[in-house]
């Protein structure tokens, strides 16, 4: 196992979670522990030495931005190369993108009714959505709500190239190019993304993403919510790796191959 990646569910009421760690190559989860602070990091290399395996064989992981991960990470799987999810880096815009529409609209009526338009893709709306977004658009120059749309817009495109030399030139470029703008919202995904720039413009190698565990987290919290909610840990790990470990039954039963 090369390539992982680590995120964590909610699995109780209230601040309790759980951190899940799955083989990128064969997608299937293959840890889970309670928590999400770095000792979960420290968990999952204790498991993986108690396996037969090596924390130094992990060439790539992909995790959010959470310093508990990262500092855990950088700890005990020391060969790692952090790759920062672009899709968390684009939604950090999205919500720059809507906390300026409210500020702005305090002293502007005409954006109330907008919130949606902005935040989803423009291929995905009907003409009267589009037309509607256009026309704000146009008033860019007077406005910073089009404004930190357009910055939203630039950085997916940013992200979705492939050289990483051209990525890293381009987000620099961004960066600035934000910091000296007045959309103060986007000024701070622009210091985010100073922060975190190498496991950021390493997803355009990588191309490793979270995808695969929040499409399993959604499963899960499904699943829980059917079971009107699971209370022991035990159970939580077992309905996990009964969705997505891909468990091998054939020798309790051959006949579930």
């Amino acid at each position: 196992m090369t390539a992982v990646a680590i995120d964590e569910t909610s699995c109780r009421r209230g601040h309790n979670y759980l951190t899940i760690a799955a083989d990128m190559d064969e997608r299937k989860v293959v840890f889970v522990t309670e928590g999400k602070d770095a000792k979960t990091i420290t968990h999952f290399a204790e498991y993986l030495a108690e396996h037969k395996a090596m924390p130094e064989q992990v060439r790539s992981v992909s995790i959010d931005m959470s310093p508990a991960f990262i500092k855990g990470v950088a700890r005990q799987l020391p060969n790692a190369r952090i790759t920062f999810d672009k899709f968390h880096v684009v939604a950090h815009a999205s919500a720059a993108v809507d906390q300026t529409r409210r500020i702005e609209q305090r002293t502007d009526p005409s954006l109330k009714g907008l919130r949606w338009k902005l935040l989803k893709d423009r291929d995905r709306l009907t003409d009267e959505g589009r037309a509607d977004l256009d026309a704000l658009i146009a008033q860019v120059a007077t406005k910073r709500t089009p404004r930190a749309w357009l910055y939203r817009e630039n950085l997916r495109d940013i992200l979705e190239r492939k050289q990483i030399n051209v990525v890293s030139a381009m987000l620099k470029q961004w960066c600035t190019n934000v910091l000296r703008s007045k959309v103060e919202p986007m000024k701070d995904v622009a210091r985010m993304i100073r922060r975190h720039f190498d496991g950021i413009v390493a997803w355009t190698q990588t191309r490793q993403t979270n995808g695969f565990i929040e499409a399993l987290n959604g499963l899960f919290q499904a699943a829980k919510r059917k079971a009107r909610g699971y209370t022991r840990f035990a159970t939580m790990r077992t309905v996990l790796f009964l969705i997505a470990g891909k468990l091998d039954f054939t020798r309790i039963n051959p006949q579930a191959a």
